[in-house]
């Protein structure tokens, strides 16, 4: 008998703490890049159904807790003004799948000293998303956006009219494994500005190396 109350607060507190682990954040990833396309190119269903995208996606590795936002501009439209993929991200830092740091700030991830890159620019599974070189070329990935994250102003569309196209115009795009081609290699090796896609299916976006991927960040 006189065991039983310190057996009966024992269980309590293995509760206490078994509970506490199930309920914390199981994953510590902030950054990653979408393993798959929801479907329809670059019509992502706006900025929203890209947010939709990156959370439904965190979820699937145990990450959904987080406040997850794509990596996309948009243009002013209807009324609505542009909107930056830097101001969308928060502050950083961010880490990949497996927890290295892949920029410590906006600033730092818009500079030359950011780890973005093949191998370190991981789905939320951890895997490493086909390069040049690769078959198929999947590095294009869909952001929207100048080297400095910001909405482009050139008269031509650069967001599949904002996320929504997945017939005509066209997009902005970086390239995943920050390797590019002639005539300017430098520049088409940007991460997040490297080149205009033909179209916004995925036909289109796969003709230059694109699978419609996304860059997705937690913001909070």
């Amino acid at each position: 008998m006189t065991h039983r109350p310190r057996l009966f607060v024992a269980a309590i507190v293995a509760t206490t703490v078994l509970g506490g682990c199930a309920t914390g954040p199981r994953n510590p990833i902030s950054f990653f890049v979408t393993s798959a396309n929801p479907g329809k190119g670059a019509d992502l269903g706006g900025l929203a159904g890209a947010d939709q995208q990156c959370k439904t996606l965190a979820a699937s590795v145990g990450a959904g807790q987080r406040d997850w936002h794509a990596y996309l501009s948009t243009t002013a439209a209807n009324g609505q003004p542009a909107v930056n993929a830097r101001d969308r991200i928060g502050k950083g830092p961010w880490k990949n799948a497996k927890g290295e740091v892949v920029a410590t700030s906006v600033e730092d991830l818009h500079s030359v000293n950011n780890k973005l890159g093949k191998q370190t620019s991981l789905t939320e599974k951890g895997g490493v998303v086909n390069g040049r070189g690769d078959t198929p070329n999947m590095h294009d990935i869909l952001t929207g956006s100048t080297p400095e994250g910001r909405a482009s102003t050139a008269a031509n569309d650069t967001t599949c009219r904002n996320w929504t196209s997945s017939d005509q115009g066209s997009a902005i795009v970086g390239h995943l494994d920050r390797t590019g081609t002639n005539p300017d290699p430098v520049a088409n090796a940007s991460w997040n500005s490297s080149h205009g896609t033909p179209g916004c299916s995925m036909p289109a976006l796969a003709k230059v190396g694109g699978a419609g991927l996304l860059y997705c960040f937690a913001a909070d």
